[in-house]
């Protein structure tokens, strides 16, 4: 007796969220927040229950890449589908490509620098003269 397994369809809506959340390695309150920004848009059952299909996964693997890897806020991963579906082109597998191309060669993606660094490096960089004009405004009348 042989059963017969009807091949994979990567559309149809089979995971839970707590299932989804996961696979992907997040909580699955994270998974309503990429909902409500609009990254994804996972099937509903008629009670309401959120399923995730093959592709829904694929896609939340290439968010948390994106976020955890290389550093790209939700608006940011928003614009990349956009001009994807837009464009037409695989610009995501582009991005996991050169990701893994830097993990094989030992270099790492550098994450673009935070308010704070970027802080902290303006107010190193300030001249004493402008540090002490901007401290006493008295002392910048002259």
């Amino acid at each position: 007796m042989s059963q017969f397994r009807p091949e994979r369809d990567p559309e149809r809506p089979v995971y839970v969220i707590s299932v989804a959340a996961t696979l992907v390695s997040a909580h699955p309150r994270t998974l309503r927040i990429y909902e409500d920004e609009g990254l994804l848009c996972p099937a509903r059952t008629p009670s309401n229950i959120r399923l995730y299909s093959e592709n829904d996964i694929r896609r939340l693997t290439w968010i948390r890449h994106l976020t955890r890897d290389r550093g790209v806020n939700l608006a940011g991963i928003k614009l990349l589908f956009e001009l994807e579906e837009r464009l037409g082109t695989r610009i995501l597998e582009a991005l996991y490509a050169e990701a893994t191309d830097e993990a094989a060669d030992g270099t790492s993606a550098s994450a673009p620098p935070t308010a704070a660094a970027t802080q902290t490096a303006t107010t190193t960089s300030t001249s004493p003269a402008i540090a002490t004009a901007s401290a006493n405004p008295s002392l910048g009348d002259t």
